[in-house]
């Protein structure tokens, strides 16, 4: 049995079974552009937290979308750069409440690019190494999301 609660723009709450809250939303991507040592992130104001954090591009898949074509798209939107797109994994962002799935991306071959962003959006494109992102997280210093910490630790592990 489901039970809707709630329906937002990008959510919708409901109960399985009588017993499970579960938030759906709709799938997303996220991005990890390099260049040289750097990754590419962005700073912005999450309500949410009431922080300003430091993330991998990254936003929903739009209906008729594949991954691949929404990664390209919010690279560009919010990185405002284009490149060569390969995905790394997908995993659950948090699948004790939320079935909301996460396509995670590598860029390479990164080049100049320009998209418009969401209406709303303000943000601040932000270069990084990724030791100096890990340790600036661990210490507290940084906010930011499990799904950037797993781009950073790809970034920090050697190719095998």
């Amino acid at each position: 049995m489901r039970e809707v609660h709630f329906r937002g723009k990008i959510l919708t709450l409901v109960t399985l079974e009588r017993h499970w809250e579960v938030v759906e939303h709709a799938a997303a991507v996220a991005v990890l552009a390099r260049e040289g040592k750097r990754v590419l992130g962005i700073r912005q104001w999450r309500p949410a937290v009431g922080l300003t954090t430091w993330e991998l591009p990254a936003g929903i898949i739009d209906p008729g979308e594949t991954p691949e074509e929404a990664a390209a798209r919010e690279l560009a939107e919010e990185g405002r750069v284009r490149g060569d797109l390969q995905e790394i994994t997908s995993f659950y962002s948090s699948p004790g409440f939320t079935d909301e799935r996460i396509h995670l991306f590598e860029a390479s071959n990164l080049s100049p690019a320009y998209a418009p962003r969401d209406p709303g959006e303000l943000l601040e494109i932000s270069w990084k190494e990724p030791a100096v992102l890990w340790e600036e997280v661990r210490s507290g210093r940084l906010a930011t999301s499990s799904t950037t910490l797993v781009g950073i630790l790809h970034a920090l592990t050697p190719p095998s």
